[in-house]
């Protein structure tokens, strides 16, 4: 599969190792140029280019970007993409965004919004790097870890879980975007490491 990853700091860097060594084609492009990211290249085998390089022809485009960011990206790019929102809303580092920081919507919710016509799933937000490249496990193994996945359309959500599932993660239907802020942070599944039962809990014992 085709796969681009927006930004290349802990999250974006790590699904760019992973995704490249499963054999997947992965593009990796940050708000700076491909050429600050040669050495990410050199050590994964993954292409280094622009945004719109890194959504092209994929399939999947991951973006792991401050939240702050995703106004600024090329919408156009992303339209009619399977577009993972891995990132996490923090008022200290995006400042205030009053639709989020009022719950009106979830920060998925409004990544969607300004994403027009991209297919958006909420995913790879509740963990850390460090567990996303070391923690997986096969199927079956009882110490797997479950990862929530949301998103409103069935088949983008099903294909974003088999990535999940590839990874060494049990994926966990969390519903729709507009119920992802059950995996937001504060809540029980998030930087939790849970089986997918445990996943099913918290978020259901999830208080806005």
């Amino acid at each position: 599969m085709n796969i681009g990853i927006i930004g290349s700091g802990h999250i974006g860097g790590t699904l760019t190792r992973r995704f490249q060594s499963l054999g997947h084609h992965v593009t990796v492009a940050n708000s700076r140029g491909p050429q600050t990211l040669t050495a990410l290249a050199a050590e994964t085998g993954a292409k280094a280019g622009t945004i719109e390089e890194a959504a092209g022809d994929a399939q999947v485009v991951v973006i792991a970007v401050p939240v702050k960011a995703v106004p600024d990206l090329p919408a156009a790019a992303f339209r009619d993409k399977i577009v993972v929102d891995a990132n996490n809303y923090y008022a200290t580092r995006d400042g205030d965004i009053p639709q989020i920081v009022d719950r009106a919507v979830s920060s998925s919710r409004w990544t969607a919004e300004a994403l027009p016509g991209a297919k958006v799933v909420k995913a790879f937000n509740t963990m850390t790097a460090g567990h996303l490249l070391g923690l997986g496990r096969p199927s079956g193994d009882p110490t797997r870890i479950g990862l929530p996945v949301a998103g409103d359309d069935a088949d983008a959500k099903r294909t974003v879980m088999d990535l999940v599932n590839e990874l060494g993660f049990d994926p966990v239907d969390a519903g729709t975007l507009d119920e992802s802020w059950r995996q937001q942070p504060d809540t029980p599944v998030h930087g939790a490491d849970l089986g997918a039962a445990k996943i099913r809990e918290g978020l259901a014992a999830a208080k806005p």
